[in-house]
C-alpha cells in the first residue's frame, strides 16, 4: 500500500503520496550558503555586514514541504535557493492583524514595475511597507505567477498528477497552524522562479536565472508571520524536475541575542 501524508485542516483533510523530503538527483549540486546583508546600503560589504548580526533561526525547508515564521520589526529573513531554480512561494501578514497581508497589486503600483529587484518594498492591502528586499542575487523576483494546486497540475499534466499536492495545498496546512485559512490565501510572490512577460502580454514559466546558493534577503518593516511552499512542481521543466531544499536564515538588526520567533 502507498504511504499518504496528510494534513487536517477544519473538516478538510489533504491527503498526498508523494512524501514530503522526496530525494532529488543523485550527484545534485548544493549551496547552503549564509545570511545577506540586511542593509540595503551595504551592498559592497554584504557577507562581512551579515555576519555581524545575530542569527536567532537557521532552518532548512525539505523539498515538497511548507514552511513559516514570525520576524520582529527589523529582522531580515534571507532565503537561500540551495539547488538553484526551486521556487519559494512566500506570502507575509503583519503579525499583529493578519487581515493586512502583501498585496500584489498595491505593490507594483507604488513600484510602477512588474517585478521585484533589490529595494523593492512589499506593500500590503493597507499600502504599508511589510517587507523591503535588501539583498538579491537575480536579475528579477517573480510577483504574478501565481502558485501551483492539485487543480491546476491536473488541468496542466494531466490526471496522473492528481495525488500531487501543489503550493495551495502547502500554504493551507502551514497557514492552519496560525489559525488562517482558504480566504486569508492572496496572490504570492515566487522568489528564484523566472515568469517573463512576453511582447503580447503573455505570461512564460521558463528555465530559470537562479543557481545553486543564490539569496533573497527581506528586512521586516513591522512585526510579520511569512509562509513559504517550497514548490511540490515536479512536472515542469523550471527547476529541472528536480525539487531541492531551501534555507532560511533570520538574522537581528543589531548583534544580540533574542527570543526565537519562529
Amino acid at each position: 500500500m502507498t504511504a499518504t501524508t496528510t494534513h487536517t485542516i477544519g473538516e478538510r483533510v489533504i491527503e498526498t503520496t508523494v512524501p514530503v523530503g522526496a530525494h532529488y538527483a543523485e550527484g545534485t549540486i548544493l549551496d547552503p550558503n549564509g545570511p545577506l546583508a540586511s542593509d540595503a546600503d551595504a551592498d559592497a560589504h554584504a557577507d562581512a555586514d551579515a555576519d555581524a548580526h545575530a542569527v536567532v533561526l537557521d532552518e532548512t525547508v525539505a523539498p515538497l514541504a511548507p514552511w513559516s515564521a514570525r520576524l520582529l520589526a527589523g529582522q531580515t529573513l534571507t532565503i537561500v535557493d540551495v539547488g538553484g531554480n526551486q521556487s519559494a512561494d512566500f506570502l507575509v501578514y503583519n503579525a499583529q492583524g493578519t487581515d493586512e497581508r502583501y498585496s500584489t497589486p498595491d505593490t507594483l503600483a507604488w513600484q510602477q514595475n512588474a517585478y521585484l529587484r533589490q529595494g523593492s518594498i512589499l506593500r500590503s492591502n493597507l499600502g504599508r511597507p511589510l517587507m523591503t528586499v535588501t539583498g538579491n542575487e537575480i536579475d528579477r523576483q517573480d510577483t504574478i505567477g501565481g502558485a501551483c494546486s492539485k487543480e491546476s497540475n491536473t488541468l496542466r499534466y494531466g490526471f496522473h498528477t492528481e495525488h500531487q499536492h501543489g503550493c495551495r495545498e502547502n500554504f493551507l496546512a502551514e497557514a492552519a497552524r496560525h489559525g488562517l485559512g482558504a480566504r486569508d490565501l492572496v496572490s504570492n510572490i515566487n522568489w528564484f522562479m523566472n515568469v517573463p512577460v512576453e511582447a503580447d502580454g503573455t505570461l512564460g514559466i521558463v528555465d530559470g536565472m537562479s543557481a545553486p546558493g543564490k539569496r533573497v534577503a527581506l528586512r521586516a518593516e513591522i512585526d510579520v508571520l511569512v509562509i513559504v511552499s517550497n514548490c511540490p512542481q515536479m512536472n515542469n521543466p523550471c527547476n529541472d524536475f528536480n525539487c531541492t531544499p531551501l534555507r532560511m536564515v533570520i538574522t537581528d538588526a543589531q548583534p544580540a541575542t533574542r527570543e526565537n520567533h519562529a
